[in-house]
């Protein structure tokens, strides 16, 4: 049932599952990006006749893609994956340029930089000098890397020659990449790309001085808003969180505070404000679930809001949590009869630590004159469920007595029979 209920999207698993999808190693995503190439490669074959340099891969099937039912396109087939595990062959990469081939040394590349940075063997060239060198081979091109830095950044493979710098370069270099970016107002549009969005994650994990980290700050704080709000942007503020610490977050938090709802109603924004709890200082984090306890009553009605709601309860913060029940009071019954919000009602029921709220809400319920709707209802059934389940003792005995009344109408129905099996009634 839970499922059906909560729906898709946002909530405490969603975040980490984005967030471990970043942390793949760089071959991994460049052969995805290249089998992309490779299809487009595949198509512009089969536009060519049957006399051409391809002929003899592709057998006699005309689609240049194969056929499991036909041997002999088994072996061609064969044959073209055999030439793409040989690093020296210019066919490796689906084009002709052969990069590895062509240069054996950085010097011979100054001057196509960028060119051999956007073919998929060339930047596997250059990511192998700067391993072999270190900073002085990343010196030998850094010029070129620093004029292109924005094109390369949002590169297909690009992107990986630039993680590759950031790892290898000096601190002198790395701060002249960050100061080109903040010269040109790119890096928040870079960080909304979905190839830029992991080389701006790189940078901000190899900041290393103060000094560093105030020019990110200074790019990013202005267009925070949209960044945690979009499907590649979103990853880059939680990679500040994570690697800038609490003090040079605020502008983060501050954003969070001032467009709680805007955030927390988003699919991705959720996520987001999820980890601003997390990583928060003591002080920040009671600020920001004040400001979402203040906003609980709209939050737990919204698809992706009440899930930034259930997760203030986790805390197990009584402070926060009575915040939030006192917020609730009053619309507890109609909020217990809707898909998102009657999961918070649920989470309020079961905390511990905050017994008199607890109470509250039950004599709320059994005195609601919606109570038969709420016994019937498809959501609201499992909300008194949960409330037979928690309660002890008088208020127990008041809820069964408040509840037999409906005994007749509950037998007829599957959620019905369940509240009866909760009070011993058959």
């Amino acid at each position: 049932r839970g499922g059906d209920r909560r729906g898709g999207g946002g909530g405490n698993g969603g975040g980490r599952g984005l967030d471990r999808g970043l942390d793949r190693g760089l071959d991994r995503g460049m052969d995805r990006d290249r089998d992309r190439n490779r299809g487009r490669h595949e198509h512009d074959r089969d536009r060519e006749g049957p006399g051409d340099r391809h002929g003899d891969r592709r057998g006699n099937n005309s689609s240049g893609i194969g056929n499991n039912n036909n041997s002999n396109n088994n072996s061609s087939n064969n044959n073209s994956n055999n030439r793409h595990l040989d690093p020296h062959d210019p066919m490796n990469s689906g084009d002709s340029h052969g990069y590895p081939c062509k240069y054996q040394t950085l010097e011979e590349v100054v001057g196509q930089l960028l060119a051999v940075a956007q073919d998929q063997n060339g930047c596997r060239f250059l990511q192998r000098k700067f391993d072999e060198g270190g900073a002085a081979a990343v010196a030998v091109v850094f010029a070129e890397v620093l004029e292109h830095i924005v094109g390369l950044m949002v590169d297909p493979f690009g992107n990986y020659l630039v993680q590759k710098l950031l790892d290898r370069c000096s601190e002198q270099q790395r701060l002249e990449v960050l100061q080109r970016c903040a010269d040109l107002n790119e890096l928040g549009s870079v960080a909304l790309n979905t190839h830029g969005t992991r080389a701006v994650q790189k940078l901000i994990e190899t900041l290393s001085s103060r000094e560093q980290r105030q020019i990110v700050i200074s790019a990013l704080k202005d267009g925070v808003v949209p960044l945690i709000k979009d499907l590649n942007g979103n990853h880059v503020v939680q990679r500040c969180l994570q690697r800038l610490g609490p003090e040079d977050s605020q502008f983060i938090y501050d954003a969070a505070c001032e467009n709680c709802v805007d955030i927390a109603t988003h699919r991705h924004g959720c996520c987001v404000l999820q980890r601003c709890v997390d990583f928060a200082t003591p002080p920040q984090r009671k600020v920001l679930v004040g400001r979402i306890a203040s906003h609980a009553l709209a939050l737990s009605q919204d698809a992706f809001g009440n899930y930034v709601v259930q997760y203030v309860l986790e805390l197990g913060h009584v402070e926060g949590s009575v915040a939030v029940i006192r917020e609730l009071a009053g619309h507890f019954a109609e909020l217990s009869m809707q898909k998102f919000s009657s999961n918070v009602v649920e989470k309020c029921l079961k905390l511990s630590g905050v017994d008199p709220e607890r109470e509250t809400i039950v004599r709320e319920l059994m005195g609601s004159p919606l109570l038969q709707r709420l016994l019937q209802d498809a959501y609201g059934n499992y909300v008194v469920q949960s409330a037979l389940a928690v309660t002890h003792g008088g208020v127990h005995h008041e809820l069964v007595e408040a509840v037999k009344p409906h005994v007749i109408t509950l037998r007829g129905t599957p959620h019905g029979k369940r509240i009866l099996q909760r009070i011993g009634v058959k």
